[in-house]
């Protein structure tokens, strides 16, 4: 047996808290050691359409992750905590910094009819092109647009608006301020100037006194001494504003290259490449966020990724998660499609579980079979769920290679671990994929960052280097089998005319 590897001298810790859980990863600089804490929590649904998180769930699973991943590094020195935070929630505070709201997150509907009005006022446009935010119910501006249209008392009261980022930070420095990768994601933005933009602000209808101050990426704080204490450091630890957990992915994937676009898969997707200045594809189709001050990601995200296996799990196949409750109740579910050949005997699925953005960016277009007939098992509909998320994420590839083109793919993400995600991504995408740790990605992002501001690399390619990420890959992409390959290209050709089909039966159903 190989003794286990001894804990460095000094540590870094990446906080990654997403949609459904807190991962708090220990690297040490210059060593293949790592830590890895995860916690999870529910993303709850109060009410069709809302989609919502509870922050002091939120704040107790970062507070057990970090303090268990400070205690897994105990004898070692943790230089600082480098924060990354999913994009695009939205949450009041009053004056004495209480929550008004839970966080209304990205999956959340309830603006949709704010972000209509905002494009049949012809205003997406613009919207999109000074702000790099498509106009869609998941963005702080129509979430904002819509609490002052219906939640009046809410909006008199909040001091602060405020998404996950900011509610980190201000628990663990006592600061409430934003940075610039968290504020690209609001759609208040102007990308040009780098600082809230006017007429977004004015669109939304807030005071821009009650928005965070923005800082750079690399802004570091003292760790309060609260903080400090429940986590079990010194106060005073450096604390890294950090990014938002997308354009993190690249960079803890070593997706930084021309030509390279990083692929993440968890409880939602997205598709993204490095740029060295804000741009938006003509067609409004594709986001534009901030890493740091000059290297921005564009690309596009779907809202229906890793979760569509847990809803599967919950409708179709109970029994077998049940059974699974003590282990892993998606491997099991997914055990289901290994005897279901690629293509799924013609069963397709739209996965639009939740309202989705990329690439329709149509909150309102629903989800469904299509194809279903006798012959077909639980198998079927649970491979076609599979099948249906990976068609999606090549249809925003496919958009990006228009804007940049796209030679490889770099992929990380929970969703891995099973085989089933890794052939079919690899065999749908059409371009050699690499499939990171899944223990590195967004969180090994955020401690590279962190080396940055901390004076502690020359440059983020430096900083990636001492976390063990190459610019190139170190191994051999996922093998893809060329007749599931072929399924697929089918599969995807057909996407358009199923989507118009699809739109056709809504209006006609919304008619009567």
């Amino acid at each position: 047996m190989t003794p286990p590897e001894p804990v460095p001298a000094q540590v870094i810790v990446g906080l990654d808290v997403g949609t459904t859980g807190v991962k708090a990863s220990a690297f040490a600089p210059g060593s293949s050691w790592r830590c890895t804490i995860v916690h999870e929590y529910p993303l709850l649904q109060p009410a069709p359409r809302r989609h919502v998180q509870d922050p002091d769930a939120i704040l107790g699973a970062a507070r057990k992750a970090l303090g268990e991943c400070v205690a897994a590094a105990s004898g070692a020195e943790v230089i600082g905590v480098s924060v990354s935070a999913g994009m695009h929630g939205l949450l009041a505070l009053d004056a004495d910094g209480r929550p008004l709201t839970p966080l209304v997150t990205w999956a959340d509907a309830r603006a949709r009819g704010e972000a209509r009005a905002l494009r049949d006022e012809g205003r997406a446009g613009e919207l999109h092109a000074r702000t790099g935010v498509p106009v869609h119910s998941m963005a702080p501006l129509a979430k904002l647009r819509w609490f002052a249209h219906n939640e009046p008392a809410v909006w008199q009261g909040a001091r602060w608006w405020i998404g996950l980022k900011e509610l980190l930070l201000r628990w663990l420095t006592g600061e409430v301020v934003t940075e610039l990768s968290s504020a690209s994601g609001t759609g208040l933005l102007d990308m040009a100037s780098r600082s809230w933009s006017s007429e977004a602000v004015a669109l939304a209808g807030v005071d821009p006194d009650r928005l965070p101050p923005i800082v750079a990426t690399t802004a570091t704080f003292p760790m309060a001494a609260g903080a400090a204490g429940e986590i079990g450091l010194p106060a005073g630890t450096p604390v890294v504003a950090g990014a938002a957990d997308g354009p993190l992915g690249n960079l803890g994937t070593g997706a930084m290259l021309p030509g390279v676009a990083g692929l993440s898969l968890g409880t939602s997707g997205a598709v993204r490449t490095v740029v060295d200045r804000p741009q938006v594809d003509a067609d409004g189709g594709l986001f534009c966020y901030a890493l740091t001050d000059d290297l921005w990601v564009v690309g596009g995200a779907i809202s229906n990724g890793g979760s569509v296996v847990r809803w599967a799990a919950e409708s179709l196949a109970p029994d077998i998660a049940r059974a699974a409750a003590g282990s892993d109740p998606d491997a099991a579910v997914l055990a289901l499609a290994d005897a279901v050949p690629p293509g799924s005997d013609g069963l397709v699925m739209l996965p639009y579980l939740l309202p989705e953005r990329a690439p329709l960016w149509d909150p309102d277009v629903p989800g469904a079979y299509l194809g279903l007939r006798g012959g077909h098992t639980r198998g079927h509909l649970v491979r076609a769920a599979v099948e249906g998320v990976c068609v999606q994420l090549r249809v925003v590839l496919d958009g990006l290679a228009r804007v940049a083109p796209v030679t490889t793919v770099r992929a990380t993400g929970g969703v891995f671990r099973n085989a089933i995600w890794r052939d079919v991504v690899a065999a749908v995408i059409g371009r050699p994929v690499h499939v990171g740790d899944s223990a590195g990605g967004t969180a090994l992002g955020a401690a590279a960052l962190g080396l940055l501001a901390l004076d502690r690399a020359t440059s983020l390619a430096d900083a990636t280097a001492q976390l063990g990420v190459s610019p190139e890959p170190t191994g051999p992409p996922v093998a893809v089998d060329p007749a599931a390959a072929a399924a697929y290209d089918e599969l995807r050709r057909s996407v358009g005319g199923i989507l118009d089909a699809l739109d056709r039966a809504a209006r006609l159903i919304d008619s009567e």
